[in-house]
């Protein structure tokens, strides 16, 4: 079963309406300190760019929405990703997107951390790698806020970024309310209700096995 989007709508109306959607650092519980007041379609989204491998001029592109606390989409980056990466992605056949989903306030600190710093796109795909395989350690329901996002900034220092990069990335209320809107604005735009879910040349499929998937690519490629 894939993780239903009905939670998160709860929580963007809450969080949209004014209340704080913050990751505490090492020095606070609450450095945001800004409330996300502003409906989506008011927030500045130009600054948040597509993360993508593979052939951005490639026939077909596959657009995968994910959360980064969704258990599923941890499964699918540990076995089918691999698959599809190999197949499709390291070919050049495809253009292949990540868009991120936020359920809860530690997908959007995964988000953070994967995006942090400068020539983010050139560790973003190392970086969610680590945060999809190490997901039950620090995403663990038994982890405080604390624990969760130190757990994620030892993944952002693995990958090369430095404590003040991610100091700086934590600080960051105007960027976290950007990507935030981000993801409302395409998800609304594609309907999406579960995660992970595909995006196929603009066609919405939910998850499935491998084997299905690589037949739906490889007949937009014959096509």
């Amino acid at each position: 079963m894939t993780r239903s989007l009905t939670a998160l709508l709860a929580l963007g109306a809450i969080a949209l309406a004014g209340a704080y959607f913050m990751a505490p650092s090492s020095n606070s519980t609450d450095p945001f300190g800004a409330a996300f007041a502003q409906s989506a379609d008011e927030i500045d989204t130009s600054s948040i760019i597509d993360m993508r491998l593979g052939n951005a001029e490639a026939a077909v592109t596959v657009v995968e929405y994910a959360s980064f606390t969704c258990g599923h989409c941890a499964n699918f980056h540990a076995e089918n990703y691999k698959k599809l990466k190999a197949d499709f992605i390291d070919t050049g056949l495809i253009n292949f997107i990540h868009r991120e989903v936020y359920f809860d306030r530690p997908g959007l600190w995964a988000g953070i951390t994967a995006r942090c710093g400068e020539n983010a796109d050139s560790r973003y795909f190392g970086i969610i790698d680590m945060i999809y395989a190490q997901q039950r350690n620090w995403a663990s329901a038994d982890n405080s806020p604390q624990q969760m996002v130190d757990a994620l900034r030892k993944i952002g220092k693995t990958a090369g970024l430095a404590d003040a990069d991610l100091d700086a990335c934590f600080a960051d209320g105007d960027r976290a309310q950007a990507l935030y809107a981000f993801f409302v604005k395409n998800t609304e735009a594609d309907k999406i209700n579960s995660t992970p879910s595909f995006v196929i040349n603009g066609t919405l499929h939910s998850n499935m096995p491998y084997e299905e998937l690589k037949a739906l690519i490889e007949g937009e490629l014959e096509g």
